[in-house]
């Protein structure tokens, strides 16, 4: 091998590839934001299929069909990345297992290593063991309610929520970082084990540290927990982004 290009490929950062939301504006440039610090050893790159209501209607539920997901992977494989990472969390309210099918089906299509938002949720939830869970979301009241009956099938209560009634996907990341705060203020006096943030359009990453240290609780914002996933699938260590937040003093091994 040329000398020269065997050089450039061991400089290749580790590439995080990441499927997102059509009408998502917020996880891309709050992603990159969070990774800056690790901007020399790890990039994102994001591939889109189409998703613009949040509903538990038939239609918005045709919107996580397995076929258009997987050809926008196929396009991200592209890119050879380390990882796919599904970078939404339907599977909150569609069920856990959902995620698992589907990181499988990415995996025996691609032949890279999968994860989501949701699968690495769940993972720190089990590592930080946390049973009484704050919840915010910007989603309607039925979609809030079929995720907090899915977390008490799975042993973990919601103690407390809020959420925003939305069902437009945009709209979700319109809401403002102070409105995100105050619901988790608002939560917070359930005095839960942890708050999620549950919603990859959603302005929480860059506020969650700073929420942390005025509640004294861990805040899992979704975008954060996503990257984090990541992270420890290529086994990158995520402490040089703990000024973000206490998830990322999560290692891949399951010490917080």
């Amino acid at each position: 091998m040329n000398a020269n290009l065997s050089t450039l490929r061991n400089q290749e950062p580790t590439r995080f590839g990441m499927l997102t939301p059509s009408s998502n504006s917020v996880l891309e440039p709050m992603t990159s934001a969070l990774l800056a610090p690790l901007a020399d050893r790890a990039t994102a790159h994001f591939g889109r299929f189409r998703v613009t209501q949040i509903g538990l209607d038939a239609e918005a539920d045709r919107q996580f069909a397995l076929d258009p997901i997987l050809a926008a992977a196929d396009l991200l494989a592209d890119a050879r990345p380390d990882v796919i990472a599904w970078n939404g969390t339907a599977a909150s309210w569609r069920g856990f297992e959902t995620d698992a099918r589907l990181c499988a089906a990415i995996t025996a299509r691609t032949g890279i290593p999968a994860s989501s938002t949701i699968v690495a949720l769940n993972r720190l939830i089990a590592v930080l063991g946390v049973r009484r869970l704050g919840l915010v979301t910007p989603y309607t009241a039925d979609v809030q309610a079929r995720i907090v009956a899915n977390y008490a099938a799975a042993g973990v209560d919601v103690v407390a929520e809020a959420h925003c009634g939305l069902a437009e996907n945009f709209a979700f990341g319109r809401v403002t970082e102070d409105e995100v705060a105050r619901m988790c203020r608002s939560v917070a006096r359930a005095r839960p084990d942890a708050i999620a943030i549950v919603c990859t359009n959603m302005r929480g990453p860059l506020i969650a540290a700073q929420l942390e240290r005025e509640l004294d609780v861990p805040v899992l914002d979704s975008i954060a927990v996503t990257l984090w996933g990541c992270m420890v699938a290529t086994g990158i260590d995520p402490s040089p982004l703990a000024m973000h937040g206490r998830l990322f003093a999560v290692t891949a091994d399951g010490h917080a």
